[in-house]
């Protein structure tokens, strides 16, 4: 099968499209044919080893995971033994977390780290939910537990993960103002936004609204400024750092760090989030798919060799929302 392949951490001419073997699966495994993949800010990362603590999870002198890519979607070739809930021919989606391997013609996974793929998608759309729409209904309700009612600030809201966290913030009934950049506002407006925050020409920071939660997906502000947006009971979520442009020892992990270490000693309710591959949270974002409710936004769409230039054009920050391969 043809795979991107990286044998060296470095940018993105160190990938390459290779012919390796279709992988076995096991006995409680999917093999999958690969129908669409989507790149996530954790590629990039992954690609340069980058920051370097990350490093001594994703192997120390070279990629342990040689394949890149964490998202897909694509029907089920064959299953192992032990695997009871999809059968072959099966149209599925799914993240293969650090494991990683999606940039391929085949993907071989665990069966529950899939779920049937949401039957109104595409499977470029379907490839575009697994990991930034985890990230969204951990953010909003595992960790933020906002309510109907309440207002929701999303910093970062053009991006991946913002233009589902939008729309999920609205599906939970609350009201909803998205941070961006000014060629960005009628994109959160088209998504249910119900402010359109131009950081360009204002600072949210400043602003007389307060908010019970703030979904940060940037890392760009401090925390002090973080809380000044926040209720005197409100809740600030840490998600990453999308600004971070690498070259650093921790890179976006000051922040959080930062963010635990405040958190017991101040009001504000402190969380953040590290995403990991579940089913029921597939699940519940094909029945929200399915219901109307969710619809990934994409970018651009790239074949599968040219895996380098879009990951460029990820790193570059022209990006907005999602921007998938179709293998």
């Amino acid at each position: 099968m043809k795979a991107i392949v990286q044998d060296h951490y470095g940018p993105p001419e160190t990938l390459r499209l290779a012919e390796i073997d279709v992988p076995t699966p096991s006995v409680d495994e999917v093999l999958v044919r690969v129908e669409a993949a989507a790149l996530n800010a954790y590629d990039w990362h992954a690609m340069r080893g980058d920051p370097r603590i990350a490093r001594l999870a994703m192997g120390r002198s070279r990629p342990q995971a040689r394949i890149r890519g964490r998202d897909f979607a694509g029907r089920v070739e064959a299953v192992g033994a032990h695997v009871r809930q999809v059968r072959p021919g099966d149209a599925v989606f799914g993240d293969l977390g650090d494991a990683n391997g999606a940039f391929a013609e085949y993907v071989r996974v665990p069966e529950n780290l899939i779920a049937p793929k949401p039957a109104n998608l595409t499977p470029q759309q379907a490839a575009a939910l697994p990991l930034a729409g985890v990230t969204a209904l951990m953010g909003l309700c595992d960790v933020g537990q906002v309510e109907p009612g309440q207002r929701v600030l999303i910093n970062g809201a053009s991006g991946g993960v913002g233009t589902l966290a939008v729309q999920l913030a609205k599906v939970l009934g609350t009201t909803v103002s998205a941070v961006c950049s000014t060629r960005n506002v009628d994109l959160v407006r088209s998504l249910g936004a119900d402010h359109a925050v131009d950081y360009t020409r204002d600072d949210f920071s400043h602003d007389a609204r307060r908010y019970d939660l703030v979904f940060d997906l940037v890392g760009n502000r401090s925390l002090t400024a973080l809380r000044r947006a926040l209720t005197p009971t409100g809740t600030l979520v840490l998600s990453g750092g999308g600004v971070y442009r690498g070259g650093s020892l921790i890179g976006p992990v000051g922040l959080i760090t930062r963010g635990r270490l405040l958190a017991p000693f101040v009001r504000h309710r402190i969380v953040t989030l590290t995403a990991t591959p579940s089913q029921p949270h597939l699940d519940t974002l094909r029945t929200h798919a399915e219901a109307g409710h969710l619809t990934p936004v994409i970018d651009r769409t790239y074949p599968l060799h040219e895996v380098p230039q879009a990951i460029r054009y990820l790193e570059g920050e022209h990006a907005r929302a999602k921007v998938v391969i179709t293998i």
